[in-house]
Parts: C-alpha cells; sequence; structure tokens
C-alpha cells in the first residue's frame, strides 16, 4: 500500500489501532454519556422525550369549562350577525326624472335615454344614502337634459325656418 504524504508529513495515513483487515482488533469505545446541562439547552440535540404534564383521571366537574352533563348536548354559542343598513338622504338630490322623460319624447330620443338612465342612477343612490354618487349623477342627468333641450330647440326652430322658407318660395 502506498502512501499519499510522505514519511515527514505530519497527517497520518491511518487511525491507530486500525487494521483494515481485521475489524474487531479496534478497541475503540464510543465516548461517555452525558447528561446535558440546563445551559447547553438547544446547542445539541434533546435526548428523550421532552417532560409531560401530570395526567389526572377526573370526571370533570359540572359548570367546568368543557364539562357538560350526562346526556345533554353541548351548547354552541354563535355571534349574532352585523347588517349594516344606509337610510335613504333626508335631503336627497334632485333626479330630473320627467325632464328626462319629456327629453327623450320631445327633443332628443338618443340623449334623453342617456338622460333618463342617470336620473334613474340619481334615485338609486339617494336610495341607499351615498350623497356624493347622487350628487354625481344628478349633475350628469341635468347637463344631458339641458343638452338635449337645446337639440330639440333648435330642431323645432330649423323646422319653423324650413316651412317659412318654403311657403315663401311658393
Amino acid at each position: 500500500m502506498s502512501k499519499p504524504y510522505p514519511d515527514a508529513s505530519p497527517y497520518p495515513t491511518a487511525p491507530a489501532a486500525w487494521d483494515p483487515e481485521n475489524k474487531s482488533s479496534a478497541n475503540i469505545a464510543p465516548p461517555p454519556y452525558q447528561e446535558p446541562s440546563a445551559g447547553d439547552f438547544g446547542m445539541g440535540y434533546q435526548t428523550g422525550y421532552p417532560p409531560q404534564p401530570p395526567y389526572h383521571v377526573y370526571p370533570p366537574m359540572p359548570g367546568q369549562y368543557g364539562a357538560t352533563p350526562m346526556g345533554h348536548p353541548a351548547a354552541v354559542t354563535v355571534q349574532p350577525g352585523i347588517y349594516i343598513t344606509q337610510v335613504p338622504l333626508t335631503h336627497p338630490e334632485p333626479d330630473y326624472l320627467g325632464y328626462s322623460i319629456f327629453t327623450m319624447l320631445c327633443c332628443c330620443l338618443p340623449i334623453g335615454i342617456a338622460a333618463l338612465i342617470y336620473s334613474i342612477m340619481t334615485r338609486d343612490a339617494n336610495n341607499i344614502g351615498n350623497l356624493d354618487l347622487a350628487r354625481k349623477h344628478s349633475r350628469t342627468a341635468r347637463i344631458l337634459n339641458h343638452t338635449a333641450l337645446g337639440i330639440g330647440i333648435c330642431f323645432v326652430i330649423i323646422w319653423i325656418g324650413i316651412v317659412i322658407a318654403i311657403n315663401v318660395i311658393h
């Protein structure tokens, strides 16, 4: 067998008292058992099981937590549900519903339909108590109604002008 290091090397080639041919001749004993001290807890492995609290086999006393009388089911306590309701506004925003119906039927149908939708959304926001949303939809419905009315008035003026022009020419 060749040695990996020269003889002057500080590294041994095989452990002392180790004969690879005869393994039973090695008289190497394991280290002695030592109880871990309180300061060494967690430093190495814990030996054995952790101490268990004493277990007493006594029947539970009536009225004790978790104890139920014989033959009676355990009581179940349930928290009541919380319902959050919003009340309608005391001073609701105007919804311009009638104005929207008028502009839809008499002035400009597409813009009148949009105004009607925003009027209904204003009424819904008033009913659930959402003031900011009611103001926003009310303002949009008013603007759409004014626009539809303006377009309707323009059409009426143009129509009157065309009718007068046709009558004057003939």
